[in-house]
């Protein structure tokens, strides 16, 4: 996993809606230098077949709907917290969906975080299936397959941005759809956007959706540093 610093960035409407939102994330986090992959997934879920339609190791794990990754990242938590392995008061979940866009722009303000055909599988160069993780360039912060691959599950509830500025947006309370942000091998160009949102049921799970790891502090204020933690 790779360390993020706290910080601000700008989250647009995909849509040009007049929500744009200054956003101050105050805290730093860790986030999956990568998807999930079938033989991480396996590593945890060896009681569940891996669920995804394209099998390879490497590959990301796909077909997993929202409760299914929230009973992974509750495993790993558990299993770390009782190795010894995670610092007090962390846990390892989704990303939000402001914590996620902050790792996929790595300090770009553009509409992708770099050459689109260099960093992405998408719908033009795929062939129509997702590919092992880490193959494309990853993004300035060492990130890979944010744009393309598969589409990533977020956190939050899926609602408009709330404009002006804000800090540490978790989004609603309560809705209907989950975010989903990144695009997939089976999305056009435009739905890999840096900014682009998607939304989707709890309950979904297809080819095109999987997620990556966040390990986030849960309280209010880190009990460890980039030097520290691990």
């Amino acid at each position: 996993m790779i360390w993020i610093a706290s910080g601000k960035f700008l989250m647009s409407g995909t849509h040009g809606a007049g929500d744009d939102t200054e956003v101050t994330l105050t805290h730093g986090y860790w986030l999956g230098r990568t998807e999930v992959t079938q033989s991480q997934w396996q590593a945890l879920m060896d009681r569940l077949p891996i669920p995804s339609h394209f099998k390879g190791s490497d590959l990301p794990v796909e077909q997993v709907a929202y409760d299914l990754v929230m009973e992974f990242c509750g495993k790993l938590t558990e299993r770390e917290r009782a190795a010894g392995r995670l610092p007090e008061g962390y846990r390892y979940t989704l990303p939000t969906e402001a914590q996620w866009e902050y790792a996929c722009r790595a300090g770009t303000t553009g509409i992708y975080a770099g050459d689109i055909a260099a960093m992405a599988w998408i719908e033009t160069n795929s062939g129509g299936q997702t590919h092992s993780v880490a193959q494309k360039r990853p993004n300035a912060w060492g990130f890979y397959d944010m744009h393309g691959n598969v589409g990533e599950w977020c956190a939050n509830w899926y609602a408009g941005y709330p404009g002006g500025k804000v800090s540490d947006p978790t989004g609603p309370a309560l809705g209907q759809f989950y975010v989903v942000r990144g695009g997939s091998w089976g999305d056009a160009a435009g739905a890999c956007r840096s900014a682009f949102r998607n939304w989707t049921p709890g309950n979904s799970s297809h080819a095109r959706l999987g997620f990556r790891l966040a390990l986030t502090f849960q309280g209010a204020s880190p009990a460890v540093t980039k030097a520290s933690g691990g």
